[in-house]
């Protein structure tokens, strides 16, 4: 069943219990059902990311590519309202403020203000990786004319020297940068990129001394997973919730350049022994050992578009680097197939990075609406609590 469909089937039962409100020990079983059923969707979801599956919209959909980061969002989205049915709809208030919650929700909520940091960087992020694309495009026009010229030639060179600059430079010793582009009468991208001091926000702003890294730690320094019997119970949603909130926010740090992201922890703390994580930890491995040949080799990120579009150039600036024309017949032939997959990689970007940005921003107003919510809840109960005083 896909994921909508078991999600909206989940979320019209509980919906039958909005104006009935339940305590603990008045519909125990129907809890323990709906708190079961919650974690195999989380188990369900992370195990279809782990393995993509080709769809209409996304043939050749792999690990870390636009339309995979694209469907992690989607899955916190639904994880996101499945978390809040449980938790609030339907439910009398003051169970949230009962121990362990009362200290598992504000912790929760904190990590909710830090993942609003990472959704801006991340946007700020994908308007780098737009940059290249640009760059990569003036290459391939430049290479699509027949036959090769000195002139192509050299556009084209230029193009892919400040495309592998640019991207060497996203995690060049690990410092904050800046991306300085111009654009020309007709919106064409200048080839010119300098690295420097901070990161320039082109949308939404972080500071300058912030770093992504550091933001992560933050958000996983005090997860820990319930024990006794509060393992069975809503004390385990919350730490569910957590975990998911952290392994997305990693992982788009991981995929997508971001400030400051030297040192990016790979551990996952989360005990290998819950049945609903075993995907997700594997994700989480599976990601961190490209993250740390990416660190090893200095590379320009885990993102697949990137990846494809930094092999690519490497090898094209091989050729105009050697090129005398006439090109021979066989390199022509072999250049004209790269220039035709760099083209593709180009026109998947272009169709993919603004729908990605909207998503983020979808993501970013979903976690401040369900941050409000639980705010709501909390507060409507401390006014009901000092009534009754």
């Amino acid at each position: 069943m896909p994921a909508t469909d078991y999600q909206g089937s989940f979320l019209g039962r509980i919906s039958i219990r909005r104006n009935q409100v339940m305590s603990m020990e008045g519909n125990h079983e129907q809890e323990i059902e709906d708190l079961e059923m919650f974690q195999k969707h989380v188990a369900d979801r992370f195990a279809d990311l782990l393995s993509p599956q080709p769809s209409e919209e996304a043939p050749a959909q792999t690990l870390c590519s636009i339309s995979w980061i694209r469907k992690l969002l989607d899955v916190f989205l639904c994880c996101d309202a499945e978390f809040k049915a449980i938790l609030i709809m339907g439910r009398d208030p003051s169970q949230i403020i009962k121990p362990p919650l009362d200290r598992l929700i504000p912790e929760l909520l904190d990590r909710a203000v830090k993942a609003l940091d990472i959704c801006n960087a991340i946007t700020n992020g994908i308007e780098a990786v737009k940059h290249y694309q640009k760059l990569a495009e003036i290459a391939v026009t430049a290479l699509e004319q027949r036959p090769f010229g000195d002139g192509q030639v050299k556009r084209a060179k230029k193009a892919l020297n400040s495309l592998i600059a640019a991207m060497s430079c996203e995690d060049k010793d690990g410092n904050n940068y800046t991306r300085t582009w111009s654009f020309g009468r007709r919106g064409a991208a200048a080839t010119s990129t300098k690295c420097t001091g901070q990161l320039r926000s082109l949308s939404w702003s972080v500071g300058r001394n912030w770093s992504a890294t550091k933001q992560i730690h933050a958000m996983s320094a005090n997860l820990v997973a319930p024990r006794g019997a509060e393992s069975s119970g809503l004390a385990l949603q919350v730490y569910i919730m957590s975990t998911i909130l952290v392994s997305v926010m990693w992982a788009m740090v991981a995929t997508i350049p971001c400030q400051e992201r030297t040192g990016l922890a790979t551990h996952f703390p989360v005990p290998k022994q819950l049945s609903w994580a075993h995907s997700m930890i594997a994700l989480h491995e599976k990601i961190g050992e490209e993250w740390k040949k990416k660190e090893k080799k200095g590379s320009a990120g885990l993102l697949e578009e990137m990846q494809k579009l930094e092999k690519l150039g490497q090898s094209l600036i091989e050729f105009t680097d050697n090129f005398q024309f006439p090109a021979e017949d066989e390199r022509a032939e072999e250049v004209t197939a790269q220039v035709a997959e760099m083209a593709e990689t180009c026109r998947r970007m272009e169709e993919g990075l603004v729908p990605l940005q909207m998503q983020i921003r979808e993501v970013f107003h979903r976690i401040v609406r369900s941050r409000a919510e639980f705010l709501d809840a909390l507060d409507s109960t401390g006014k009901v609590s000092a009534t009754a005083i």
